[in-house]
């Protein structure tokens, strides 16, 4: 059995690539990217697959059993004809299964809900294409939080428009454990799953941090309009309005939602304390 995995030389495709390879081998484990030699690193077969181009994708699908997508980093209207050119070129190939990488989010509301709503159109298209599927819902990563963390020791603080609103934050480790388990067993096919974990506030996330990298970071809660300004000051118009509609949307609940986790893979994941020290560990 052959899996592909798009976007493979990214961080979470890296994450899943390497959850692939220990549960099946690397062997049987394909890697589709826009640069190749962006992804030998990876120690798996590499395929050229751009998302704009229907007709590499065709070439680099050819042979695969079950497909994992990972969503576009594109413009939202652009990754819907995106992953539509995945999807056909999966038809075109017999592809068994494809598995895709959504977010949980609304679709509605703040200035991250057009990324969501797309997403929610890939998830149609995928459940019309005749090929079985399993859709997962990612959280926000708990990483870059914690690449961030010379910044939030500098600044003494964390600093979001997110309030008192819970976040269920997951770490790219455990998404690719998760979608392994999805990728496997068809068990899961039809099924979507929430692929995140407990729900926190900023300010438990600042006292976790600080437990394990022995700061004093406290977090200071400003408003969406103030922090809209300042992200657009320091990331430019697009991402400041991005970053700032993820903490908008911490604020009004879109991300304490209940968690599938174990439903995906039999087991619960990670609490934050925990992914934090992992991440730590390793870094």
């Amino acid at each position: 059995m052959k899996i592909a995995v798009t976007a493979a030389s990214g961080q979470l495709g890296t994450a899943i690539v390497n959850a692939l390879k220990k549960e099946i081998g690397a062997e049987n484990v394909v890697g589709i990217v826009r640069t190749p030699e962006k992804a030998q690193h990876l120690g798996i077969e590499i395929r050229k697959g751009d998302y704009n181009s229907l007709g590499e994708y065709t070439e680099a699908l050819k042979g695969i059993d079950k497909v994992l997508l990972i969503s576009g980093m594109g413009d939202p209207e652009a990754r819907i004809p995106q992953h539509r050119n995945v999807i056909e070129a999966a038809k075109q190939n017999g592809v068994k299964k494809i598995v895709y990488t959504s977010i949980v989010g609304q679709s509605d509301g703040n200035s991250f809900s057009p990324i969501v709503k797309s997403n929610r159109q890939t998830e149609e298209d995928i459940k019309n294409s005749g090929l079985d599927w399993s859709l997962g819902r990612n959280g926000i990563y708990i990483e870059p939080d914690l690449e961030y963390i010379e910044t939030y020791k500098k600044e003494g603080e964390i600093r979001n428009c997110a309030g008192d609103g819970k976040c269920t934050y997951i770490s790219r480790p455990e998404l690719g454990y998760a979608y392994t388990k999805m990728l496997l067993g068809e068990e899961h096919n039809g099924h979507t799953y929430n692929l995140v974990g407990t729900a926190i506030t900023q300010q438990e996330l600042a006292d976790f941090i600080n437990e394990v990298y022995g700061t004093s970071i406290a977090f200071n809660g400003v408003s969406v309009e103030e922090y809209t300004a300042e992200r657009k000051g320091v990331l430019g118009d697009f991402l400041g309005v991005v970053i700032a509609g993820i903490y908008s949307g911490i604020k009004s609940g879109a991300y304490d939602v209940s968690s599938d986790f174990e439903k995906a893979t039999g087991r619960p994941p990670k609490n934050t304390l925990e992914m934090i020290k992992a991440y730590q560990r390793e870094h």
